[in-house]
């Protein structure tokens, strides 16, 4: 069962950040899970929110109408700046795993771009299913998934077909060992997100779940 840890170590340091994910893989992470939006001039970025504010109180800004060179600039923290997908693909261990959630609107030739240089394996997925069917097109080695706030069983198998997806990520507290069979049951994998609750992760662990998406791994050392 993989520990994922969502935007990396966030607890600690700024979300999707090199120093997150840095620290992420430090606390014994299996994998990663980020976001991605793309600058005006196509350079894929991770950040979770379609805008982020140049400085102190000053308005927001679209990642879409910024480019790269202006983005670069601005500071999550002291010294903590917003990176490109390519840098965090770059600093992640080998024997890792980056799951890549498309945020941004018709994103999906760049990120795939970007994944294709990649030496780790990579996933994408996104709550845009058309998406991660135009991802399927585009590059169908490449795994996918997609994301359920609320759902039913059928209706969650009937889109991995649609999509051609691998993997469910439906949030934990909608998943029941039901659920699991029926995604085994297809070849799907299931992974749970957000799960910060260690009675929760060890009743998902016990029905076989193949992945915990978590704000902070160290919550599922004592599954292991």
């Amino acid at each position: 069962m993989e520990r994922i840890a969502h935007r990396g170590a966030k607890r600690e340091v700024p979300e999707n950040s090199i120093p997150a994910f840095r620290r992420a893989f430090e606390r014994g992470a299996d994998a990663i899970e980020l976001d991605v939006h793309a600058t005006r001039d196509g350079v894929v970025v991770v950040h979770h929110d379609p805008s982020l504010r140049p400085g102190p109180g000053q308005a927001k800004r679209a990642i879409a109408a910024l480019t790269w060179d202006e983005l670069r600039r601005i500071e999550l923290a002291p010294d903590v700046g917003v990176p490109r997908l390519e840098d965090v693909l770059a600093m992640t261990p080998p024997a890792k795993t980056v799951y890549v959630e498309i945020k941004g609107e018709q994103i999906e030739s760049a990120v795939l771009a970007a994944i294709a240089g990649s030496r780790v394996p990579c996933a994408v997925h996104s709550f845009d299913h058309a998406a991660i069917a135009t991802c399927r097109d585009i590059a169908p080695d490449v795994p996918r998934g997609l994301l359920f706030e609320h759902s039913t069983v059928d209706a969650m198998i009937a889109a991995l077909a649609t999509a051609g997806a691998r993997d469910l990520w439906p949030r934990w507290d909608g998943i029941d060992a039901a659920l699991v069979r029926r995604a085994h049951d297809v070849g799907a994998r299931l992974i749970a997100w957000t799960v910060n609750d260690l009675a929760a992760a060890r009743a998902l662990a016990k029905m076989g779940v193949d992945g915990l998406c978590t704000d902070d791994v160290r919550l599922l050392d004592a599954l292991r």
